[in-house]
């Protein structure tokens, strides 16, 4: 690399970590470039990104950042993945690992809150904001349904009530 492209990738990396909400950095070693682009492509279906950095470049990148928490993690063949939710670099992330013992998390951060391998766990485990989402909009129509519900089944009882009667009468 020569100095122009290290000054982009520097300055790619400041994008990267000033819009991410959730950074998580792990070893990658071991991993073929298939598994690489398998790990991408679970990613960006997720909503999240993985890239792989030089460390140092990393760590000029991460200066003045919300994130710089993670500059220690960045020793090794190392990968980030990030995304502006904050569960679903960290669910990716962790779900690939069950998969694949060649990648280990070592940590990450969530804003200003620097994350350790448990706390990336369990920010993993949480439901995505869509999940999020849906869950709530069952809730706000779930009233609505039992309303209509509700409101058919008086008719339907005397409508019944009216059937049995006049079975009654002409038997």
């Amino acid at each position: 690399m020569d100095r122009t492209e290290k000054a982009e990738a520097v300055a790619s990396l400041k994008d990267v970590f000033k819009s991410a909400n959730a950074v998580v950095v792990a070893h990658y070693s071991g991993l073929t470039v298939a598994q690489l682009q398998t790990l991408r492509k679970n990613a960006r279906s997720a909503g999240a990104s993985v890239k792989v950095a030089k460390n140092r470049l990393a760590k000029i990148a991460l200066e003045g950042s919300d994130v710089a928490s993670i500059a220690s993690f960045l020793t090794g063949p190392t990968l980030i993945a990030y995304s502006s939710d904050p569960v679903a670099a960290p669910k990716v992330a962790v779900d690939f690992a069950k998969a694949n013992e060649n990648l280990v998390i070592l940590g990450g951060a969530m804003g200003k809150t620097a994350l350790d391998v448990n706390a990336v766990k369990q920010l993993a485990s949480l439901p995505s904001l869509d999940e999020l989402r849906a869950k709530i909009l069952g809730i706000l129509v779930a009233p609505a349904t039992k309303i209509a519900q509700l409101t058919n089944a008086p008719a339907a009882k005397v409508a019944r009530v009216v059937q049995a009667y006049a079975s009654k009468s002409a038997a």
